[in-house]
């Protein structure tokens, strides 16, 4: 349509072009911050933002800062994070924020519209949300991510293993007709990607939705539906996780070119170092355009 903004989408295919899928996420917990000798401050944490971009500029296509450890330190840690996803953005990189967000009403509203789209304060090019309170609650981010070109990230399955008791359980039975039960044979991750696939058939036809999903390699079975999905897939987990390269590129060996692996600890160890911390970004990246192809 004329007018609209690039979709997520279409932007992330040409990051993986440039530099293939791999997603750097910036998580500066305090024990990454004492490792890297600038301390677990305000002050250390802006120091871990500079360092981190100039290792992220011009080698991989995306970042995922983690908005929890930007938290922690308060108003000045918000403003860190501001500036980051502003500079990172600038320097043409895509951001994910991954905050997991997610109410109803009002307040998600408000979530919307400190994230996505023209005037957000912190916008960013994809957020992270939880589905715990209905696909359909999420109307308000669904409608400004269409908007504005951003993407939502539903977390479906994820790479810890206590997520397996909510994710894997059996859908509530339904009315069957003439007063009989019947249990839908569908658990909670397959029903989620069952709507984000409606969702994104509806918003986007014959293209990849702005509606995604967050999908860890770190638990392959039972086997998921991802292409019906119709969406990108954030694969977290690569590394300190658990999770190997080829673990991503098994899952997602029928839709190879709609996920984004990422991994964090096991990069960030290479700093505080730029050039180290380039080439260990720089090593990675290299190995998923290997395991990923177009």
């Amino acid at each position: 349509m004329c007018g609209m903004p690039e979709s997520f989408a279409r932007r992330f295919a040409a990051a993986r072009s440039a530099h293939g899928p791999l997603v750097f996420g910036l998580d500066p917990s305090a024990e990454v911050l004492e490792a890297w000798g600038v301390g677990d401050s305000a002050e250390g944490l802006e120091r871990f933002a500079d360092i981190a971009l100039a290792a992220a500029a011009g080698t991989v296509g995306l970042v995922k800062p983690q908005s929890a450890f930007f938290e922690r330190h308060g108003w000045r840690g918000i403003a860190t994070l501001g500036r980051l996803i502003e500079d990172a953005r600038n320097a043409g990189l895509l951001v994910i924020l991954d905050a997991k967000r997610g109410d109803v009403g009002t307040t998600n509203d408000a979530y919307a519209e400190a994230y996505l789209g023209k005037g957000a304060p912190l916008a960013v090019d994809a957020l992270t949300v939880h589905p715990y309170l209905g696909v359909g609650a999420m109307g308000a981010f669904v409608a400004r991510a269409a908007e504005s070109g951003s993407c939502l990230l539903v977390v479906t399955r994820s790479s810890n293993p206590e997520g397996r008791g909510v994710q894997g359980a059996l859908v509530r039975p339904t009315s069957g007709g003439a007063g009989s039960v019947r249990m839908l044979k569908l658990t909670v991750e397959e029903d989620l990607l069952r709507e984000i696939g409606a969702l994104n058939a509806r918003l986007a036809p014959g293209e990849l939705g702005p509606v995604g999903a967050v999908i860890g390699p770190t638990h392959m079975e039972p086997t998921l539906d991802l292409v019906g999905a119709n969406c990108l897939f954030l694969a977290p987990g690569v590394g300190a996780q658990g999770a190997t390269p080829a673990d991503v590129a098994t899952v997602f060996a029928a839709c190879p070119e709609r996920v984004m692996p990422s991994a964090s600890r096991s990069l960030l160890a290479a700093g505080p170092d730029v050039g180290r911390l380039r080439g260990a970004v720089a090593a990675l990246a290299a190995e998923f355009r290997a395991l990923l192809p177009d």
